[in-house]
């Protein structure tokens, strides 16, 4: 398995070398502290099962490489209250990017997940060869990489989203239809342009966007699915909190179903596949005249879903219509998805999540009709409140998660560095 399939699975020991031990140790120690809080070395070494010299060595080490310090006093202790070590936020950054069919987008985020950069270029990608499309994401990332510079900060990591099925282990995007690619080694070409010391992976953007979606430590979101929606339609699943990749890693495809056999060619070449009955390309077709501007290519996709919304708020019926058409479809393949992995939540993200006030009750009602359980087998439909970032927000999740995995990938700290910065 590659590092970069590792680092998606979360791949525990599987070595008995100390160094191993120890790199899982400082892992779960930092784990421990983001999902749990900052607590006094004492509390860390009962929580975790480990001796307290062990659990100061951990600290120690994770204090060098710049990803702990010290807090306050611990409250509520009896006897002498211990310090409490917490996540220090700019110990590192990771990045994370998207490519789609209208934009290139890049996002890099801190330690504790929090935005720090963020860069967006509109761009038809449809009409570019892959090349050029690299050369707009590097200019983004040089962008980015230089606001991390002005910060004094560390970037660890880089994890590009794509509209399409993507070979993880060799960051190769296999074939993209909506955006015409096939077999674009796109890790490659961004190592070659960057000249960066980054660890850089691809991954599928709608896989991404579920990444986003599964709020960490929350029981409902352990188990779900993310319907995706740009022109194409994408899907990731979250099983047990963990994303779910497939054999391959081509896992989430769901747009790519077919559910009106005989129906629209799709850009995929095959007819009838669920995009072309819920993709934003359709729902505009069936709401708009020929002479609509909503149907120019030169308007961004944001604007064109934030006008339907306003004229279906108006009451516009032709706009209702195909509203509720959109939202029939997605429940036609949500009940599909439900019967074959019942998640506990459908979460409709992207454009899907925008116009999801209209559509819900539709969505719902096939979901109740469609599936076999009673009671839909206790799926329920949610909306995205993440709008168009979700899957670039995921990306950077996953980067900065690498950290998480493999502490030790930030180097230490000297002495005289650490005084200068504390």
């Amino acid at each position: 398995m590659s590092q970069a399939r590792e680092s998606w699975q979360s791949a525990g020991s599987g070595g008995a070398d100390q160094g191993t031990v120890r790199r899982n140790n400082l892992s779960l120690l930092l784990r421990s502290l983001r999902d749990a809080g900052p607590r006094s070395r004492a509390r860390l070494a009962a929580d975790l099962g480990l001796n307290k010299a062990t659990v100061s060595s951990l600290v120690g080490e994770l204090m060098e490489r710049g990803l702990v310090r010290d807090g306050q006093a611990e409250r509520g202790a009896v006897g002498r209250p211990g310090t409490s070590v917490e996540l220090a936020g700019s110990g590192a950054y990771g990045i994370g990017a998207e490519i789609n069919v209208h934009h290139v987008t890049t996002l890099a985020v801190d330690l504790a997940g929090s935005a720090v950069s963020e860069r967006r270029t509109s761009v038809d990608t449809r009409g570019l060869p892959p090349e050029q499309v690299v050369d707009h994401l590097v200019e983004l990332l040089q962008g980015t990489l230089s606001d991390l510079a002005d910060r004094g900060a560390r970037p660890i990591s880089v994890t590009v989203g794509v509209a399409g099925l993507v070979d993880l282990d060799h960051g190769l995007v296999s074939v993209a239809p909506n955006l015409g690619w096939r077999d674009v080694p796109l890790a490659e070409l961004l190592r070659s342009r960057l000249g960066h010391d980054l660890l850089i992976e691809v991954a599928n953007e709608a896989n991404l966007a579920a990444v986003a979606e599964a709020t960490p430590g929350d029981p409902e979101r352990r188990d779900i699915l993310v319907i995706h929606g740009e022109v194409g339609i994408g899907g990731g699943i979250v099983a047990d909190g963990r994303p779910y990749q497939g054999r391959l890693g081509f896992a989430g495809e769901f747009g790519h179903m077919v559910v009106d056999r005989g129906g629209r060619r799709c850009g995929c070449g095959r007819s009838g596949c669920w995009e072309t009955v819920v993709g934003v390309s359709r729902l505009i077709e069936m709401a708009t005249d020929e002479d609509d501007l909503l149907r120019s290519p030169d308007v961004a996709l944001e604007v064109k879903v934030e006008e339907l919304n306003r004229r279906a708020a108006a009451g516009d019926e032709r706009t209702l219509q195909a509203l509720h058409e959109v939202g029939r479809w997605v429940g036609i393949g949500a009940a599909a998805l439900t019967n074959a992995l019942n998640p506990g939540v459908i979460v409709l993200s992207g454009y899907l999540g925008e116009i999801g006030e209209w559509i819900q009750a539709d969505v719902q009602a096939e979901l109740d009709e469609g599936v076999l359980a009673p009671d839909a087998g206790g799926t329920r439909i949610a909306l995205s409140t993440l709008g168009f970032s979700a899957a670039v927000r995921g990306a950077a999740a996953v980067a900065i998660e690498r950290v998480y995995d493999d502490p030790t990938l930030v180097p230490r700290t000297s002495a005289e560095q650490l005084g200068a910065t504390s």
